[in-house]
């Protein structure tokens, strides 16, 4: 049992906690919003995550989980602190990394005896050094500073955690070594590795990782958009390569581009990283470049189909979220569609079964919002859908043929079979596919 202290509960942070207490270890959470310390408390779990809750609750019960407002009281009985701070994107794209420093500070003033402190926010190469500089500025004892990066997927994170596929830690100190070795263990009795290195290469390696990722589906986005004009089908061609051992099936499913909090910021803080070092990643800035026009990619085809006149059109849209099974909306291809929707003077009512809240906060009543996915159709001249939500890929397309204007979809997902679509009669647009176009209103 390894008394842990875990420093930001956000989607890390609280996942990073509630795990290494289901493990056994005792760990305390600290957090500066009071008001979220003090629903955590009373068993709220702030952020939506499957299978977190019921974790939550049970490690809270068990005493093995609680929370506070004070760094001092929640790091002094620690032998291990886990800095899960927010490292958001610059105004010149470059990780912000005054919330680490300054906790690292802070620490250093008020450790007393050896702790093995943890950068587990996603830090550019070099961080290990600054927070070992800033906490030794103050430090009366002796300290170890090691780079431990997550690598988990929102929606599967509780999962991610409790089987990793492979756990990165960097570290120099044999002494810190044994111990995050000793931590660990009870996640990898399958096998799966633990990787030690230096702490740069385990900066490096998280950002590489979703770097990589996403040039990935940014390439099979160019490659549907390709297959539009020359009538191939990216369906097709994603099983072709995906059956590749060398290239595999995951991460080829074409869309409206990524969002969430990791690929944009890690990709843009690669980027500005190589820059400060005099290396241009020129791939990945056209990476980014892509997937900027990748997320309103649909919006030419639906000024087309509506004749260039979006005025008094009612446009529903399905999927707030950046991803299904989350309600993280940072980056979401959505809210670029739906700003491009307004501009255009079309309205939007909008359905997610998690997100919804986390949009009124950011755009308030620019849009309305439905009850379930069936009430956003009404009246609507056309379905928009823009995250691959489970409770959309089987719908009732009868009782929405009724409560819909026309039956017209743009798929931003590619949800459903062009072959059936067309059965139904609905007009189809999705990407990298042929468009189904069985109504009498068709693209110009």
């Amino acid at each position: 049992m390894k008394k842990i202290a875990v420093v930001g509960t956000g989607y890390v942070g609280l996942v990073t906690g509630t795990c290494f207490a289901e493990t056994g270890n005792q760990v305390i959470c600290v957090d500066i919003d009071e008001k979220k310390v003090n629903r955590m408390r009373n068993g709220e779990v702030p952020i939506y995550e499957p299978h977190l809750d019921v974790l939550f609750e049970r490690n809270i019960k068990a005493n093995r989980l609680s929370f506070t407002t004070s760094l001092i009281e929640g790091i002094k009985d620690a032998e291990i602190i886990f800095l899960a701070l927010p490292t958001p994107p610059g105004e010149d794209g470059s990780a912000d990394l005054s919330y680490i420093l300054g906790v690292a500070d802070e620490l250093g003033k008020i450790i007393t005896d050896y702790k093995v402190i943890v950068d587990k926010s996603t830090v550019p190469v070099g961080t290990a050094e600054k927070v070992h500089a800033a906490v030794a500025k103050n430090a009366k004892c002796d300290f170890d500073i090691v780079s431990n990066p997550e690598f988990l997927r929102e929606g599967f994170a509780v999962d991610d955690f409790l089987k990793p596929d492979r756990v990165v830690i960097g570290t120099s100190s044999v002494r810190a070594e044994k111990v995050m070795e000793q931590l660990y263990k009870p996640f990898v009795r399958q096998g799966n590795p633990i990787i030690f290195m230096d702490e740069k290469s385990a900066e490096l390696t998280k950002y590489a990782a979703n770097s990589f990722l996403a040039t990935k589906i940014t390439f099979m986005n160019e490659v549907a958009n390709f297959c539009e004009l020359v009538g191939a089908d990216v369906d097709k061609v994603r099983i072709g390569i995906g059956s590749d051992e060398r290239i595999g099936k995951r991460f080829l499913f074409p869309g409206i581009g990524y969002g969430g909090s990791c690929f944009p910021k890690d990709v843009q803080a690669l980027v500005k990283s190589g820059a400060e070092n005099n290396f241009n990643f020129e791939i990945l800035n056209a990476v980014m470049a892509v997937n900027e026009n990748q997320k309103t990619v649909l919006m030419p085809k639906i000024k087309n189909f509506f004749r260039g006149d979006l005025k008094g059109k009612k446009v529903a849209v399905w999927g707030l979220a950046f991803k299904p099974d989350t309600d993280d909306i940072r980056e979401a291809p959505a809210l670029y569609m739906i700003d491009a929707l307004l501009n255009e003077g079309a309205s939007v009512t909008a359905f997610d079964p998690e997100a919804m809240e986390n949009v009124k906060e950011l755009i308030g009543d620019k849009i309305d919002y439905a009850s379930d996915e069936y009430t956003a159709l009404n009246g609507v001249d056309a379905l928009l859908i823009c995250t691959e939500w489970g409770i959309f890929r089987n719908p009732d397309f009868d009782k929405m043929e009724k409560l819909m204007n026309d039956k017209v979809i743009f798929d931003g997902r590619n949800l459903f079979d062009n072959e059936e679509m067309n059965n139904k009669g609905f007009y189809y647009n999705s990407i990298g596919r042929k468009t189904v176009s069985t109504l009498s209103k068709i693209e110009n």
